[in-house]
């Protein structure tokens, strides 16, 4: 496998972040949180934790990463299909609470759709561990911000 460096994420790089997440199956993109602006909001509020892997020029993972000065947050961890399981993606995370260590933060969490069952394999096997000690809760506060799913065909259903 090529070189592959691991490199802070910038705003430049939405157009092929997005189209990275496109290909990723049981990802769950939102309309406002995840466009250009939300994007680059986010970076901009966590300009050291986000971070992208890089081979050949092109963006092969990708992990939104901030916090809120108390908890590290990943969200969108994602390594190109056919480069899964050479490290990208541990390489990655690695990377990213390294950043929040640095930082101050001491604590981790991520959230996986139950849906996207590479995800929570690939969190489980890097040592992540569910809980079942607390519920986690959503508030809507703006209905336009709707989360749609990445959808393969399985077996000629969607």
């Amino acid at each position: 496998m090529d070189r592959v460096i691991i490199r802070a994420m910038l705003s430049s790089d939405y157009d092929k972040i997005y189209a990275l997440w496109k290909t990723i199956e049981g990802f769950g993109i939102r309309s406002i949180d995840d466009s250009r602006e939300g994007i680059d909001k986010f970076i901009k509020r966590n300009p050291n934790t986000s971070v992208v892997a890089v081979m050949d020029g092109e963006i092969v993972g990708s992990v939104l990463c901030g916090h809120d000065g108390r908890t590290g947050y990943l969200y969108h961890v994602c390594v190109k299909k056919e480069l899964r399981r050479h490290g990208i993606g541990r390489d990655m995370v690695v990377r990213a609470m390294t950043m929040l260590k640095e930082e101050g933060i001491n604590k981790v969490s991520l959230i996986a759709f139950v849906s996207n069952e590479g995800g929570n394999e690939f969190w489980r096997q890097v040592g992540w561990k569910g809980r079942s000690d607390v519920n986690f809760y959503d508030f809507v506060l703006n209905e336009e911000n709707i989360t749609s799913f990445n959808l393969q065909n399985r077996g000629g259903k969607q």
